[in-house]
C-alpha cells in the first residue's frame, strides 16, 4: 500500500511562486530590444558628433581659406605738392620797447615828487626835483673862481701892453747908445714872460669853464626828467628820502617803459629758421583775448642759434597805443613762413611706424608699395615729407595691419581715379 509522503518546509525556507515560461521568454526578449536600441542610440549620437566636429573643421578651414585669400578695401588719395606758404606757430612773451632804471645824478634829498607807479610821462616831463644845497654852493663858487680868472686875463694882457712899450723904448735907446743893451734884452725876455702869462690866464679860464659846466650838468639833474614817453613802473622813493649819487652804489628812483611798441620775443627752431626773413608780417594773439588780433613784423633776430636748445632769438614789433597789452604778457605768434621747397602733405593716420622709422604705403593697380619717409615737420594732423613720395602716386589712407610690399589690396571704387 502506497503512503504519500508530506513533505514539509521549513519555515526559514522562502516560498517561490510558479513562473510562466511564456511571461519570461517575453521579459528576456524586450531587454534584448531595450538593450540594442540603447546600443544604436549611442552609436548615432556618436556618428552626429563625429559629423558636426567635421562640418566645424571644414567650415573653419573655408573661413580661414577665405580670409586668406581675401583682398582687402583701401581707401585713397592722389598725392599733390605744397608750396604754399607754412603756418608757424610759436609762444611769446612781450617786452617793453624801452625800459630804463632812473638813478640819482646829485646826492641830496627828494624835495618834490611828481609821479607814481601807473603814471603816463612824455619826454622831458620832470619826475622829481632833488634839493641838494652842497652842489648848488660848488657850483656858486666855481663860478666866481671862473670870473676871477677872467680877470687875471685882463691884468696879463695889460702887462703885455706895458712890457710891450717899454722893450720898445729900449731897443731905441740901446740902438742910439743911450741905455746899455743888456738893458733892451731883459726887457724883451719881460715881454715874452707876459705873454706867456695871458696863455697861462687864458687856459686857466678854459679849464676853470669846464669845472662850471661840469656843476652845472650836474646841478641838472636835480631835476630828474622822463628820457622817452612810458609808464612808470616802479617808485623807490618819496619826499624827504636821502638820494645818494654814485657810480656803484647810487640809488635807483623810478623805472619807465615804453609800451607804445611792445616787443614780443620768441624763439625760432632750426628748422624754421632758414624760411625766416626780417620784415615779415607777424600776428600775435593772446589767450586771454580771443577774437583780438595784434598784427606786427618781424623786426630783429639774433642771427645765430643757441648751441643748447638749436633755436635763434627775434622780436616781432607789435603795435600797442591803446594799451591793450603789458610788458610779460604770455602770447602766440603766428608767423607765415615761404618754403624753401616743395613737399608732400599727408594725414597722420596714412603713415606706420616701426622701428624702420616712418613709412607710408602706396596703391598701384591692386598692389601695395611701402615706402620710407624723410620727414620735414610733423604737424599733429598732418605730416609734411620731403622724400620718399612721388606727386600723382595714390596714398593709401587705411593702410592694412601688417602691409607688406606687393600685397594685394582692391581700392575702394569711390576712391580710384
Amino acid at each position: 500500500m502506497n503512503i504519500p509522503l508530506r513533505t514539509e518546509l521549513s519555515s526559514h525556507e522562502p516560498v517561490r511562486s510558479p513562473v510562466d515560461p511564456a511571461m519570461e521568454r517575453r521579459r528576456r526578449r524586450a531587454s534584448r530590444l531595450l538593450w540594442m536600441a540603447a546600443v544604436s542610440g549611442l552609436a548615432l549620437l556618436a556618428g552626429l558628433g563625429v559629423r558636426g566636429h567635421v562640418q566645424l573643421d571644414a567650415a573653419a578651414a573655408t573661413t580661414l581659406a577665405a580670409q586668406r585669400d581675401a583682398m582687402p578695401v583701401v581707401r585713397t588719395e592722389v598725392l599733390r605738392a605744397v608750396n604754399t606758404p607754412r603756418e608757424v606757430e610759436l609762444p611769446g612773451s612781450t617786452q617793453a620797447f624801452d625800459i630804463a632804471t632812473l638813478y640819482a645824478r646829485a646826492t641830496g634829498y627828494i624835495s618834490k615828487r611828481n609821479v607814481d607807479i601807473g603814471s603816463r610821462m612824455h619826454v622831458g616831463d620832470v619826475l622829481a626835483e632833488i634839493a641838494a644845497p652842497d652842489l648848488d654852493q660848488q657850483l656858486a663858487q666855481a663860478r666866481a673862481e671862473l670870473a676871477q680868472l677872467q680877470a687875471n686875463v685882463l691884468q696879463a694882457q695889460a702887462n703885455v701892453k706895458v712890457a710891450q712899450d717899454k722893450s720898445w723904448r729900449s731897443a731905441q735907446t740901446a740902438r742910439d747908445g743911450w741905455t746899455p743893451q743888456q738893458q733892451a734884452d731883459v726887457d724883451r725876455d719881460t715881454l715874452a714872460a707876459n705873454m706867456a702869462a695871458v696863455a697861462v690866464a687864458h687856459a686857466n679860464v678854459l679849464a676853470q669853464q669846464a669845472q662850471v659846466g661840469r656843476l652845472e650838468q650836474l646841478t641838472s639833474f636835480e631835476r630828474m626828467v622822463a628820457p622817452f614817453d612810458g609808464v612808470i613802473t616802479s617808485r623807490q622813493v618819496d619826499v624827504g628820502s636821502l638820494v645818494t649819487a654814485n657810480e656803484n652804489s647810487g640809488t635807483p628812483l623810478f623805472s619807465i617803459a615804453h609800451t607804445d611798441v611792445l616787443r614780443v620775443e620768441i624763439y625760432v627752431p632750426q628748422d624754421d629758421y632758414f624760411g625766416m626773413k626780417d620784415g615779415d608780417e607777424a600776428e600775435v594773439t593772446v589767450p586771454e583775448l580771443p577774437g583780438r588780433v595784434f598784427q606786427g613784423r618781424l623786426a630783429r633776430n639774433a642771427s645765430a642759434l643757441q648751441p643748447d636748445t638749436r633755436t635763434v632769438l627775434a622780436e616781432v614789433d607789435v603795435e600797442n597805443k591803446d594799451g591793450a597789452l603789458a610788458p610779460g604778457v604770455y602770447t602766440i605768434v603766428h608767423l607765415r613762413e615761404p618754403r624753401q621747397y616743395p613737399v608732400i602733405s599727408v594725414p597722420s593716420q596714412a603713415i606706420i611706424v616701426d622701428k624702420d622709422g616712418p613709412q607710408a604705403t602706396v596703391y598701384d593697380n591692386g598692389v601695395v608699395h611701402v615706402r620710407r619717409l624723410d620727414v620735414a615737420a610733423d604737424n599733429g594732423a598732418t605730416v609734411e615729407v620731403r622724400g620718399g613720395l612721388k606727386v600723382g602716386e595714390q596714398l593709401i589712407l587705411n593702410p592694412p595691419i601688417g602691409a607688406t610690399d606687393g600685397m594685394r589690396v582692391t581700392a575702394a571704387p569711390e576712391q580710384v581715379t
